[in-house]
């Protein structure tokens, strides 16, 4: 069991972060279109986490595109990466063990080549309003069950039956271990499909005394469901009543969902809520293709943070599926033009 200091600890995490950070954050976007972009070839079952083995440097560097763009916050590229999707590729225990150990420290390292370049000086970070040497953390990223099985239920949270609570806290249990004692500041458990696998998460985190803090993010097919059904009011009810989870939230969604999804979750949390939708495009589970819809340009998408999202009680931003370092860049400097524009206001009132 967690002790009541680390309790504490683990709460006052996100709240200090966000503090530092002008009372938002911002976090990266799109990994597997951003390593396609550059010449990877993901199609995989280990999807973007073929990269950890085959090209580890193209994995540092959308790291550090997004690090450029103004990130505060970079996702680990273990979304896909599990010990038993390793093996069955032929890579032993250990060897899988130590690839997912390796996800984070990729994204460490490009921090910390990001922070010696703010300290000499040598990027400009005019285009994104962030001063050199903006706090940074890494999220250690685990997917969904359904996305080790590649066939599509990571989009519609049906796993069957037979896939008791049981089965996904075994399923996860030695991967959470490892990326908690990896280095990462936070795991990230993405694109959750249903409330059974968020019950297993919070579950496994308990168990584990899993002393790094944690958020829980799901993907929704409406304004207040998850994919699989499941209202979003249960899903982050488990989630705010688990002590570890530090902030709340949607990924991997339509953002025309996003607003009322918000107002859901906060019926049922005061834990800062994270969002990060994809461009708006949706993505046949079956097909494996994109089917092109009406995504919104960078700067819409960035207006539509601060306009709607902001002021609807959202404080953590990032983007995606098939968003880019552009669309990062250009929230971070929306985001970094509002907070300017409140403290000149209150500048001039002070004045008065």
């Amino acid at each position: 069991m967690s002790t009541l200091g680390s309790e504490v600890k683990t709460s006052s995490v996100m709240s200090d972060f966000l503090e530092k950070c002008g009372g938002c954050a911002v976090l990266d976007g799109g990994f597997a279109t951003e390593l396609e972009r550059h010449g990877a070839d993901l199609n995989d079952p280990l999807w973007s986490a073929k990269c950890l083995i085959s090209s580890p440097h193209l994995v540092r560097r959308v790291h550090l595109d997004y690090l450029d763009a103004g990130a505060n916050i970079i996702i680990t590229a273990s979304y896909q990466a599990t010990i038993q999707g390793f093996e069955a590729k032929g890579f032993s225990r250990e060897e899988a063990k130590a690839l997912l150990r390796k996800s984070v420290e990729i994204a460490i390292e490009a921090r910390e080549i990001y922070y010696d370049k703010c300290t000499k000086g040598s990027w400009d970070f005019a285009d994104t309003g962030k001063p050199s040497g903006h706090p940074i953390l890494v999220a250690a990223s685990v997917g969904s069950y359904g996305a080790y099985l590649a066939d599509g239920s990571e989009y519609s949270g049906n796993y069957g039956d037979a896939v008791t609570l049981e089965t996904l806290k075994d399923f996860h249990r030695e991967r959470v271990q490892i990326l908690a004692n990896s280095g990462a500041d936070l795991i990230a458990f993405e694109t959750t499909p249903n409330k059974l696998e968020a019950k297993a998460y919070a579950e496994l985190l308990e168990e584990e005394a899993i002393d790094i803090p944690a958020w829980f993010t799901f993907a929704s097919k409406d304004r207040i469901n998850v994919v699989s059904g499941d209202s979003i009011f249960e899903c982050a009810s488990i989630a705010n009543a688990c002590k570890q989870v530090v902030a709340v939230g949607i990924n991997c969604t339509p953002p025309r969902f996003i607003q009322g999804l918000i107002s859901s979750i906060q019926k049922v949390t005061s834990k800062p809520i994270v969002i990060y939708p994809n461009s708006g495009e949706t993505y046949d589970g079956q097909s494996k293709q994109w089917v092109p819809s009406s995504g919104r340009i960078d700067e819409e998408f960035a207006d539509i943070v601060i306009e709607k999202w902001r002021e609807a009680g959202a404080s953590l931003f990032g983007g995606c599926c098939r968003t880019t370092p552009n669309t990062i860049r250009a929230i971070s400097k929306a985001l970094s033009n509002k907070s300017s524009a409140v403290t000149d206001a209150m500048s001039f009132e002070n004045q008065m």
